[in-house]
């Protein structure tokens, strides 16, 4: 729910906070008070186009700040956690700012976010209905899920769904899969050269690397050899090979040893050295020897090079893409053949898909066209109360041109609110007055089932009065056993109805005019309900007229007892 709305700099509001609390909170105050502009402040929040017009004169920038409490919403903490944004606390925070330049910024929980994704949280959070509003209700596919759930069928259309979907992806695959048999069996010809080609050759992945090496050391062998030779002979050859002549030094070696002990170390190291000279040229002898002089072996070498080289100048710039090119080749000729009996199975899953679908949607239509008629009769019900006693609803089945993930029809919202006069979708109703207690019937009926935690009624009073006005009132409170409802009202009849009373007034700050609020309890709230009614707020007249309302209250349905001290103070408050 929404506990506390922050204003600032926005229209004629300098500075405001709004607290608000669980069950049925009125807004009242003189006309052109401001009630209006925290309405449209409410509307910027939930997204709504912004305007560096709405920045109270004097200022840089608006700001429009709500909290919320979901508690006991988690498929909305949910949502936030999908989106990469923090929802650990019970609380929601969403903010919108407007700058004079024109640009606008929004944040949730501390988050920045775009407008779009900033109204799809607020839809979760609020109803705002208005008279110029086209919200969730004025949606066809919010209408279809609401008849759904009043149906019971919420499960069932969601089958109907998943139906649909596995009906498109075999449709999908069959389309796909044709597509790619009728490409291969135009190239099936130069597919089978290719497979032939490639798979005649033999080859091995890394092959080419160590042709090249093979042919580098046949192309070279002579020299190879030469060098290995004269390395190894001037390592251990004739007088003058390097073993030979290290016999002086060892032994001049020994003789330094004999005067200094201390060096016996080097023996070790002259060791290591001739040993390893000795490994070499036994390592070179043995390389001489294995080096081949062999014109032949260098003819068939070379040409798999050329072999390997005008294959890859074909099919790719390494034996790896050569060998891929191959295995597609081959793959391509094995869906010639083996496409028919997969066409054949995908074609069959897809008619036991389009079957299952057609079951589901029919099961999904029965409810529908029951539960259509229980809705419609359950709001005629409800429309007297509300001052429309000519009034009927309609939950109208449009069948669809062709079964969807939705079903087999559309479903929409009609109203006929006079004798004489057709019925309208509910999202042409020109009164906003009318939609909004139309709304207001549909919401008695359907509280149990909206989860979204606070309903904004503004111009719910339009045109009516009296004992209607006691019925809209009474209408609102019981909706708000299940929500958070807010009404902004002129009606002494309904604000008197109310759980929670909020009082706008224009005042004067600094020479600019500035709009103030304050919480109503006891003789404050009867002052107010007492000027509503038109009289003079202190007359004894008016105000006992004002308790006897309020008193009237007392055997409604109460508030929901809220769930912590986090709800906003009912003391009186000035901003």
């Amino acid at each position: 729910m929404l506990t506390e709305l922050r204003i600032r700099n926005f229209a004629i509001i300098e500075s405001l906070t709004l607290p608000l609390a669980r069950g049925f909170n009125v807004l009242s105050g003189e006309t052109g008070a401001g009630k209006s502009i925290i309405v449209g402040a409410l509307g910027l929040l939930l997204g709504e186009r912004a305007s560096a017009d709405l920045i109270r004169t004097g200022a840089d920038r608006a700001t429009v700040e709500g909290v919320f409490d979901i508690a006991d919403r988690p498929e909305i903490a949910a949502l936030l956690d999908e989106r990469g944004i923090d929802a650990d606390e019970s609380l929601v925070v969403l903010k919108r700012e407007i700058v004079s330049a024109g640009r606008t910024r929004a944040w949730v929980n501390g988050t920045t976010v775009s407008a779009t994704m900033l109204a799809e949280v607020g839809r979760l959070l609020v109803n705002l209905h208005g008279q110029h509003e086209s919200q969730t209700l004025l949606d066809g596919d919010a209408q279809r899920r609401i008849l759904d759930a009043f149906a019971g069928a919420t499960d069932l259309a969601r089958e109907v769904e998943r139906a649909y979907e596995a009906v498109a992806v075999a449709r999908r695959e069959i389309v796909e899969l044709r597509r790619r048999r009728a490409a291969a069996e135009q190239r099936a010809d130069y597919l089978r050269h290719v497979a032939a080609e490639i798979e005649g050759a033999r080859l091995v992945d890394g092959e080419d690397v160590r042709l090249e090496d093979e042919a580098r050391r046949l192309e070279n062998a002579e020299e190879l050899r030469a060098l290995a030779t004269g390395i190894s002979s001037g390592i251990e050859g004739d007088e003058e090979a390097v073993l030979v002549r290290l016999g002086a030094v060892e032994r001049m070696l020994a003789s330094i040893q004999r005067i200094d002990p201390a060096l016996a170390r080097l023996q070790e190291l002259y060791d290591a050295a001739y040993y390893n000279l000795e490994a070499l040229a036994r390592e070179l002898i043995e390389y001489e020897s294995s080096v081949d002089l062999d014109p032949s072996r260098l003819d068939e070498v070379r040409r798999r090079r050329d072999q390997l080289f005008k294959l890859s100048k074909k099919y790719g710039a390494t034996i790896a893409e050569v060998l891929e090119a191959g295995r597609q080749a081959r793959a391509g000729l094995d869906l010639v053949d083996s496409a028919d009996l997969d066409l054949r199975t995908l074609e069959e899953r897809e008619r036991t898909a389009a079957r299952l679908l057609h079951d589901y949607a029919a099961s999904l239509t029965e409810k529908r066209v029951a539960a259509a008629k229980r809705l419609g009769t359950s709001v005629d019900e409800v429309l007297p109360a509300l001052g429309m006693t000519d009034g009927r609803f309609h939950a109208a089945l449009v069948t669809a041109r062709e079964l969807g993930p939705a079903g087999a029809e559309l479903v929409e919202f009609r109203v006929s609110l006079n004798i004489g006069h057709e019925e309208r979708p509910l999202s042409r109703v020109a009164s906003g007055g009318e939609l909004s207690r139309v709304m207001l019937a549909l919401k008695t009926i359907l509280a149990r089932l909206d989860r979204v935690p606070t309903l904004i009624f503004d111009e719910v009073d339009a045109g009516i009065g009296g004992r209607v006005g006691l019925q809209v009132g009474e209408t609102m409170r019981r909706v708000a056993i299940y929500h958070q409802v807010f009404a902004i009202t002129h009606l002494p009849q309904i604000a008197a109805r109310g759980h929670h009373h909020i009082m706008v007034s224009k005042g004067a700050r600094g020479g600019v005019t500035t709009a103030d609020v304050a919480v109503l309890d006891g003789d404050a709230r009867v002052t107010e309900i007492a000027r509503m009614l038109g009289g003079d707020p202190e007359s004894d007249v008016s105000r006992a007229h004002a308790r006897e309302l309020l008193d009237s209250a007392a055997d409604l349905p109460d508030a929901p007892a809220p769930r912590s001290a986090r709800g906003s103070s009912r003391s009186a408050k000035r901003i």
